[in-house]
């Protein structure tokens, strides 16, 4: 692969490129069935053709073609297993590696933005690159005080790319959306348009990761690599080692699942209540597990990477979203409702019957109830399929339901994590994380006790 591809034409022929394959990959399988091969078989096929080209087109691309395909990733656990199968693997692909910058590309940026003598700030620095991701790729270096180094470099023309893509996405949404069956593509595609700006600006992203590698400098749990130097279209930070999440998730033992998963869902919640930021662009290819100490001895910890997409929360995770979770593990239909219409849950316009609604949140909210919940792809899968049967009680009501602004990040953030869960198969403590960070979560009076017990 070349430069990264700028030229709108060329992008955007590649991205119509999709339909059109759908469409005769269809009528393949239609010809398929005519000479007599199974149902089955050739469904199949036509599921691992569609997710080769998908995969290929998208990861090729990088700028937001790739960003919605990670975004996309974390919802693999939706999808039914007769469909998951052939994306699983094809999923992979985009949450770790795309096709690398030219070194010759890489060595242009950093004369531009490091000065002609860069090399000079670097003892070591590695041409080909460590990982490569939608809007940059990363290199191992050593810098001029000996500390191993992530260089992570713009692509040249991120931004136009970014924006493209996602605009030639918006048209495709319809096709699109059968990937995770009742999710609406559109929104999804639209929101991360709406991130772009601030994912380009490693200057917003440098302020962001140096706040959480100072919060967590000595946690014991959560690792953040510190910020070295920043410059436009180059970002240099602390080098960590670990097990990319997504390893974890293929072939990682039933320990380490339990461990990051509780990890995950820790930084999750604790982060927004730590730092007043929200890390937005929860992946597998984010996180590392490493372990406790340089020794190997020790429980394992969670490295966290890029904060490229944080949402900026000064007082932490809103209130309502404890308050409205501890009432309807109660049964309190009646005040959930107020609260969901008073934070334009549910429109003006619209009447629901508190009780319906209490019954659609209920199975949602399942892990919060129990002391720890093991998350799997069956259970992540009998949700989504529960709210996307348009023939359920369950599908007619989240129709009616609609989802503020301020509220749309947290949601997405959130549903990501649980993905993750899900396709980690870990078992969780969640209500411990819920009670300890989540402001809302426990009534006044059980805070009031914990307060009084810590100062005794």
């Amino acid at each position: 692969m070349s430069d990264l591809p700028r030229k709108a034409v060329t992008r955007t022929a590649k991205l119509a490129a999709l339909p059109l394959g759908f469409a005769g990959r269809a009528t393949w399988g239609l010809g398929k069935r005519i000479v007599g091969e199974s149902a089955e078989l050739v469904g199949r096929e036509l599921q691992q053709r569609t997710a080769e080209q998908l995969f290929k087109v998208l990861g090729e691309l990088k700028g937001g073609a790739m960003k919605f395909g990670q975004a996309l990733s974390v919802f693999e656990s939706a999808l039914p297993e007769e469909v998951a199968g052939p994306y699983r693997a094809a999923l992979t692909k985009l949450q770790e590696a795309a096709p690398p910058m030219p070194t010759r590309t890489v060595h242009t940026v950093l004369d531009e933005r490091l000065g002609e003598n860069w090399r000079d700030l670097f003892q070591e620095f590695e041409d080909k690159p460590s990982a490569a991701a939608s809007i940059g790729q990363v290199h191992r270096a050593v810098w001029h005080d000996g500390r191993e180094v992530a260089v992570k470099v713009q692509y040249p023309g991120a931004g136009e790319a970014l924006l493209s893509d996602l605009n030639q996405l918006s048209r495709f949404a319809r096709l699109l959306g059968p990937l995770v069956p009742g999710m609406d593509i559109k929104p999804l595609i639209t929101e991360l348009r709406d991130r772009v700006s601030e994912e380009l600006d490693y200057g917003l992203e440098s302020q962001a990761q140096q706040v959480h590698a100072v919060e967590f400098a000595d946690d014991p749990d959560v690792v953040v690599p510190g910020v070295v130097h920043q410059s436009e279209q180059v970002l240099i930070t602390e080098w960590i080692d670990g097990i990319p999440l997504s390893e974890i998730i293929s072939e990682g033992t039933q320990e380490q699942r339990d461990r990051a998963g509780q990890l995950l869902a820790r930084f999750l919640f604790s982060g927004p209540a730590r730092t007043g930021l929200l890390h937005a662009d929860p992946h597998p290819g984010n996180f590392r597990l490493l372990p406790g100490d340089p020794s190997g001895e020790g429980d394992w910890r969670l490295g966290v990477l890029d904060f490229g997409t944080v949402d900026r929360l000064p007082g932490g995770l809103p209130t309502p979203i404890g308050d409205s979770l501890r009432m309807t593990l109660d049964g309190e239909a009646e005040a959930v409702y107020e609260l969901l219409c008073a934070e334009g849950f549910v429109k003006d316009s619209i009447e629901l019957d508190p009780a319906a609604v209490l019954d659609y949140l209920l199975p949602i909210i399942e892990p919060a109830r129990v002391d720890e919940f093991t998350f799997t792809r069956g259970w992540m899968r009998s949700q989504a399929a529960r709210i996307a049967d348009p023939r359920s009680p369950a599908h007619q009501l989240g129709k009616q339901l609609n989802l503020p602004p301020a509220y749309l990040l947290i949601h997405r953030v959130t549903l990501s994590t649980i993905g993750v869960l899900c396709q980690l198969g870990s078992t969780v403590r969640l209500r411990d994380e819920l009670e300890e960070w989540l402001p809302g979560f426990l009534p006044d009076d059980d805070l009031d006790e914990e307060e009084a017990a810590a100062e005794a």
